[in-house]
C-alpha cells in the first residue's frame, strides 16, 4: 500500500476508500439525483439524524481500491472532530479539529495537513449539516435494509464526494466511501459502535511527538 496516497487528503495524503466484499461492508449502490417525494423526506430524515449525532465511537475496518484492509479506532464529535487511531504495526494518525485534517505516518515521520473544508470528510463533520443549498445530494439509492447518498459542496464538486451508507431500520450509519479530487476512492466501515459520551478536547489536537536525536 503506497502510504504516501492512503488517506485521501489530496494532494499530499488522499483517504483512497473503495467499497470490496468483506464481512461488514455494504456495496455502494446505483444511484440517481434525487427527483421524487420519497427522496425529499428520505433526505429530511437523513439530515434530521446527523444533526442528532454529537459524539461518538467505534472500530473501523479501512478498504483501499486494492483490497489491501487496515482497522483502528475512531471518535468523532459533531462539529468538526474526529480522530483515527490505526492498529499496530501501522500506528498511523488522521486528526480533525481547529478547522484542520492532520494524517501522521510515524514509519517515515512526515505530518501533513489540509483544511478540513476543504475535503469530503468536513461534510460529515459540519455543524447543522443542510443537504441543500451549499451541500448537493448529487445522488441517492435504496437497497433492502439499506439507503445511501452522496453529497458533495456546491461550489466546489471537483474536491470530492462522500457517500453515506445507512441502515434503515432504525436509521444508523453504517460507513461512507470517500472519493478524493482525484477520483480514488476508499471505505470505511463502522462496528461496535457507541454513541454519545464525552472525549477530552486534547484528542482533537494534534502534538507532534519528541524524537530522540
Amino acid at each position: 500500500m503506497n502510504r504516501r496516497t492512503f488517506l485521501g487528503l489530496a494532494p499530499l495524503v488522499a483517504l483512497p476508500l473503495i467499497a470490496f466484499p468483506f464481512a461488514g461492508a455494504e456495496a455502494q449502490l446505483a444511484s440517481s439525483p434525487p427527483t421524487t417525494p420519497q427522496d425529499q423526506a428520505d433526505i429530511a430524515r437523513v439530515e434530521a439524524y446527523l444533526n442528532s449525532i454529537h459524539t461518538m465511537q467505534a472500530r473501523f475496518l479501512q478498504v483501499d481500491a486494492n483490497g489491501n484492509t487496515i482497522g483502528g479506532n475512531v471518535w468523532m464529535q459533531r462539529p468538526g472532530r474526529m480522530r483515527f487511531e490505526y492498529d499496530p504495526p501501522d500506528r498511523m494518525l488522521l486528526v480533525a479539529g481547529h478547522g484542520l485534517l492532520v494524517y501522521y505516518d510515524p514509519a517515515v515521520r512526515q505530518t501533513s495537513n489540509l483544511f478540513l473544508s476543504s475535503t469530503p470528510l468536513g461534510l460529515l463533520l459540519q455543524d447543522n449539516l443542510k443537504l441543500a443549498g451549499s451541500v448537493t445530494v448529487t445522488g441517492i439509492a435504496r437497497a433492502t435494509g439499506q439507503i445511501q447518498i452522496t453529497i458533495v459542496r456546491t461550489r466546489n464538486p471537483s474536491d470530492g464526494a462522500i457517500t453515506l451508507i445507512f441502515a434503515t431500520d432504525p436509521l444508523t450509519l453504517r460507513s461512507w466511501i470517500i472519493r478524493d479530487a482525484q477520483g480514488r476512492q476508499t471505505q470505511i466501515s463502522l462496528y461496535d459502535v457507541k454513541f454519545g459520551g464525552t472525549f477530552p478536547q486534547s484528542m482533537f489536537t494534534f502534538v507532534g511527538p519528541q524524537f530522540e536525536h
